[in-house]
């Protein structure tokens, strides 16, 4: 990675997924170089004969994540990443009417990165630990959420047509839950199982609680006296099945996640420094390591760490009533998130108390 002063080309990458757009300008602004090639072996070939002629090239793209971003560290190409906002922002400054190609936004990020660049913050590649357990986080945390959005859509299928299940258990993210569908897919099933299946189900399931057995035990005994159709029973019987099968296969491959992730975690360098936050345990404290990473020179203060997890102050002026909803995500975010990133900063451990003002 070079040093600003080295640079000498500026290069504006519009990346897509089959194809990408580079436009490269010189100190003085000139373009010496637009061209679009595919993403493929062939094609990244050409775009290294492209830069190779000239001197010194750094890249402005507007992501800092994926498969472009790899390839082009791989390369050991200075990068810097640009915020959507801005590069929006900069779009606008080369074309005030509002017009969007692949070449402007290309040349938008080029020009940008030779006036404003020398403010910017180059992205630095990630150890290779450090970069396996981030994306195993960031995929572990998408599959949770495939698995609240099958949740929710069994719920709203019992509600049709089983609604005694949704009031006998609370918690539908529970393997346990998604069993008892398996096993009992209608009220007519439960009611004709009868209360020694009942209570076998529970015990195998560790669900037998005093304050809650006489209540189930009740509702499982009228479940058929509330129920659907005969024809909506079926159906969304059918469909609930589905969707237990596939929670169970996900829930499978969640557990292996953790696993992996939890392995890895155990052998990161900064493994004792996360785990050692307060409250933190297993699955918040490799998110932190992954989400803030190993390198303590990345953030020259506490404020820009807080800035970087989005718990920087928040002024009034900013809840305006046009964004209400944007201003709850950050106060959920800052609840979440906040008195992790900070315990990092008042007492910090020698590792990075060195390294930080």
């Amino acid at each position: 990675m070079k040093e600003w002063k080295e640079i000498t080309h500026y290069a504006g990458f519009d990346w897509a997924r089959d194809h990408h757009v580079v436009v490269v300008v010189d100190r003085q602004g000139q373009i010496v170089a637009d061209f679009q090639f595919d993403h493929s072996v062939e094609g990244w070939k050409r775009f290294r004969q492209k830069t190779a002629a000239l001197e010194s090239v750094a890249v402005a793209i507007e992501t800092s994540q994926g498969a472009v971003v790899d390839q082009l560290l791989q390369y050991q190409y200075t990068l810097y990443p640009v915020n959507p906002a801005a590069a929006a922002s900069y779009r606008q400054r080369k074309a005030p009417s509002g017009t969007k190609t692949d070449h402007l936004d290309a040349w938008s990020l080029a020009d940008a990165l030779r006036v404003d660049g020398h403010g910017w913050k180059a992205l630095a590649p990630m150890d290779e630990l450090s970069a396996q357990l981030r994306l195993l986080c960031r995929d572990e945390v998408a599959l949770i959420e495939q698995r609240t959005a099958l949740v929710n859509q069994l719920q709203q299928a019992l509600l049709e047509y089983y609604p005694v299940a949704l009031e006998a258990f609370e918690d539908w993210t529970m393997p346990s839950t998604w069993d008892f569908i398996i096993q009992f897919s209608t009220p007519e099933a439960l009611v004709k199982a009868g209360k020694r299946r009942w209570k076998k189900f529970l015990h195998t399931h560790r669900l037998w609680r005093a304050q809650t057995l006489e209540k189930r035990l009740a509702l499982f005994a009228q479940a058929d006296q509330f129920k659907a159709g005969a024809a909506i029973t079926r159906a969304k019987s059918q469909l609930a099945l589905s969707l237990c099968k596939l929670l169970r296969t996900l829930q499978e491959q969640l557990d292996q996640y953790r696993k992996q992730i939890e392995a890895l975690f155990e052998n990161h360098p900064d493994h004792h420094l996360f785990g050692s936050l307060p409250g933190a345990r297993e699955k918040l404290a490799p998110r932190l390591l992954a989400a803030i990473g190993s390198d303590p020179k990345r953030y020259g203060s506490f404020q820009v760490l807080q800035s970087f997890a989005g718990t920087a102050p928040i002024s009034f002026h900013m809840l305006t009533e046009r964004k209400p909803y944007d201003a709850e995500l950050h106060a959920r975010n800052q609840q979440k998130h906040g008195s992790w990133v900070l315990a990092l900063m008042p007492n910090p451990t020698p590792h990075i108390s060195e390294q930080l003002p």
